[in-house]
């Protein structure tokens, strides 16, 4: 193998260890109480939460905007599939944020 292919691959696998870069979104989320399995084959825990594109397992911080309170939540299963809601927290993550009443609210979501 040339010198130049092995930097290369040395570049290459030190990118793979850095952390991903936080990202932060603002909207809509709404709350599941649902049960059985989630599209990950895992369950509604009280701390998770369905989002359209991020990995299983990713932890987010989701921001109530009305209250200020937050919960970090993993990502377990996939959805909102309403137009508008950028996230579905369950039920216990509702309570935390404040939202059970209102059913939805103004949230940020932040990566972790």
């Amino acid at each position: 193998m040339s010198k130049l292919a092995i930097v290369g691959a040395c570049i290459g696998m030190s990118f793979l260890s850095l952390p991903a870069q936080a990202q932060s979104w603002s909207g809509k989320a709404s709350y599941y109480s649902g049960r059985g399995h989630t599209a990950s084959g895992g369950r509604v825990g009280s701390l998770t939460a369905a989002h359209r594109s991020l990995p299983f397992g990713t932890k987010v911080r989701v921001t109530n905007l009305s209250n200020g309170r937050s919960a970090v939540v993993t990502i377990n299963d996939r959805g909102p599939f309403v137009r508008g809601r950028i996230i579905d927290v369950s039920k216990g993550a509702a309570g935390v944020l404040g939202m059970r009443h209102a059913g939805v609210a103004r949230v940020r979501v932040s990566t972790l």
